[in-house]
C-alpha cells in the first residue's frame, strides 16, 4: 500500500491545487477507506466558490468506498470489515448526545461546523485537523475515526450508482418524514437539480397523486428528467406563470406539501409556495439559505395555517431506505448520475455541476473517481 495519498485540496475560492499526504496511522478503534467514488453536489459548488473557512479543506462529502484496513476494535464495534463497501456519512457524531442515541446525526454538536470550531465533518474539516488532513472524499483515501457514520451498500448497487444515496436520503428525510407525503398527496417540487430528482423519486414511490416539478429554462434538460422518473407536469418559470398554471392543474385547490430544492434563487420560491399551497393547513419544507427575507409573509402563512419546516440533511434510517430504493431499481436513476470525472478534473466537474462557466453542459450529478 501507498505511503503517501493524493489529494485535491481547496486552497482559495475557486482553486484547487494537488498535494500528498502521509497514510494515516491507525490505532485499534480506527479504519481506512479505499475512496471509490465522491459524490458532487450543489454545496460542493457553493462552498467551492465561496468557502465557510479560510484554511485549506479536502472536499468531498458524498462518499463510497471499501474498507482497506481496519482494526480490531473497530470492526468488533461497528461489523464493518476489509472489503466492505460502504457509504461514509460525513457527520462525524459524538456518540454520547440525545440526537446520536436517536440516530439524528446531522443534529449533534460535535459535527455542526457552523457552531462548533472544533466539529468534524467529511468535506467541510481542514487538512490541519488531527489526527489525519484525510476528512473528505476528493482524495485516494479517506480516514474513519470510531465515530464514523457506515452503511453497507447493497449487493447489485455499484459503487457510482450508490453516490446517489446522499441526494436520494435527503428526498426521504424532506419530502416522507418532514413532508409527510403520501398516499393521494399533491406535491410541488421547486428545482430540478439533483435534491428536487431525488424528491420526485421519493413522492412517487410514496404514492403522491400529483408532482409538479419547477425549473428555469436553463433545466430544460432536467425538467425532461424529471417527468421520466415520476413528475406529472413540470413548469419552465421563464416561459410560463407557475402560480396561474399550478391552479389551472389543480383545480383551483392548491397542492398539500411544498418542497424548495432551488439554489440561490431567493426569495421567489417560498413566496410562491404559499401561494399556491391550499387554502388550509399545507406544509412546506424550505433549505433556507438566506440570512435574511424582507417583508416575510407571515400573515398570510398564519392564515393559511401553513407548517414551514427546514430542510436539513439526513438520518440514519433515511440513508438505509435510501439504499434500498437504489437497490429496488425502479426508477432509472442512471438518468441522474450523468458524468465522471478523474480527480484531475476536479475543477471541472464541480464548474459542470454548478452550470459554472468552464464547465460542461447536461451534468445533473457528478461522480468523482480519486484513483483516475
Amino acid at each position: 500500500m501507498t505511503e503517501k495519498v493524493l489529494a485535491a485540496v481547496r486552497v482559495a475560492p475557486g482553486k484547487m491545487e494537488f498535494q500528498e499526504f502521509p497514510m494515516p496511522e491507525l490505532s485499534d478503534d480506527s479504519a481506512l477507506l479505499k475512496m471509490d467514488v465522491a459524490g458532487i453536489c450543489g454545496t460542493d459548488v457553493k462552498f467551492y466558490m465561496h468557502p465557510p473557512t479560510t484554511k485549506p479543506v479536502i472536499m468531498g462529502h458524498e462518499n463510497i468506498g471499501y474498507i482497506a484496513r481496519a482494526g480490531r476494535e473497530f470492526t468488533r464495534r461497528k461489523g464493518f470489515k476489509e472489503g466492505d463497501l460502504v457509504f461514509l456519512e460525513h457527520y462525524v457524531m459524538c456518540g454520547k448526545c440525545e440526537w446520536c442515541h436517536k440516530g439524528e446525526y446531522r443534529l449533534c454538536e460535535a459535527t455542526d461546523w457552523r457552531s462548533n470550531p472544533e466539529g468534524i465533518r467529511y468535506g467541510y474539516t481542514p487538512v490541519d485537523r488531527p489526527p489525519t488532513a484525510l476528512w473528505g472524499g476528493f482524495a485516494q483515501y479517506a480516514y474513519l475515526p470510531w465515530n464514523s457514520v457506515l452503511h453497507h451498500v447493497p449487493k447489485g448497487v455499484t459503487p457510482e450508482m450508490a453516490g446517489l444515496v446522499t441526494p436520494m436520503a435527503n428526498g426521504v428525510e424532506w419530502s416522507l418524514f418532514d413532508g409527510g407525503v403520501g398516499y393521494n398527496s399533491r406535491v410541488l417540487i421547486q428545482g430540478p437539480g439533483q435534491q428536487g430528482l431525488s424528491q420526485t423519486v421519493i413522492c412517487k414511490q410514496a404514492g403522491a397523486s400529483l408532482i409538479i416539478v419547477t425549473g428555469t429554462s436553463k433545466d430544460a434538460a432536467r425538467l425532461e428528467v424529471a417527468k421520466k422518473l415520476g413528475a406529472d407536469y413540470v413548469i419552465d418559470v421563464n416561459k410560463e406563470d407557475p402560480l396561474a398554471r399550478i391552479r389551472e392543474i389543480t383545480g383551483g385547490e392548491g397542492v398539500d406539501v411544498v418542497l424548495d430544492c432551488t439554489a440561490g434563487a431567493g426569495t421567489v420560491p417560498v413566496l410562491l409556495g404559499v401561494e399556491a399551497m391550499k387554502r388550509k393547513g399545507g406544509l412546506m419544507v424550505v433549505q433556507g439559505e438566506m440570512p435574511e427575507f424582507p417583508n416575510y409573509p407571515i400573515g398570510k402563512i398564519a392564515v393559511k395555517y401553513i407548517t414551514m419546516k427546514s430542510a436539513r440533511g439526513h438520518s440514519f434510517r433515511s440513508c438505509e431506505l435510501a439504499l434500498q430504493q437504489i437497490a429496488s431499481k425502479r426508477f432509472p436513476l442512471e438518468l441522474v448520475t450523468t458524468h465522471r470525472f478523474g480527480l484531475k478534473d476536479v475543477d471541472l466537474a464541480i464548474r459542470s455541476v454548478g452550470n459554472l462557466e468552464g464547465g460542461l453542459k447536461g451534468v445533473i450529478h457528478a461522480s468523482l473517481i480519486p484513483w483516475e
